[in-house]
């Protein structure tokens, strides 16, 4: 339950201020308030699979694609972060908790 609340809780976060978050979308990905619009919808559909057991398998592997496809934003920070050693060590702090996530949705998705 604790990943649909994290999901859940980003999701709605995109989607009530996304200015926030259109920084971390890389330009090459075009526009950005879009982006966030919708990782914010995927957010909350994914929390919403989690949340039932019925779907929580499905949810499981929908947050661990959904997590991984946001490595690149996580990477773009490292571009556009004020290089000053707090900015630069919480962008290397937050692209490794990418893999205990990653990992609790897949131990999710295979049943654990």
């Amino acid at each position: 339950m604790g990943l649909a609340a994290l999901l859940g809780g980003s999701g709605v976060l995109h989607l009530v201020r996304p200015r926030t978050y259109e920084w971390l979308v890389p330009p090459e990905l075009g526009d950005a308030r879009r982006w966030v619009l919708v990782s914010g919808v995927a957010e909350i559909g994914t929390a919403a699979l989690l949340s039932a057991s019925v779907t929580r398998r499905t949810g499981g592997w929908a947050a661990a694609g959904l997590l991984l496809a946001f490595v690149p934003a996580h990477l773009h920070t490292f571009r556009v972060v004020p290089r000053k050693p707090l900015p630069l060590t919480v962008a290397a702090v937050r692209l490794p908790l990418q893999a205990p996530l990653v990992a609790a949705a897949l131990r999710v998705a295979r049943g654990g």
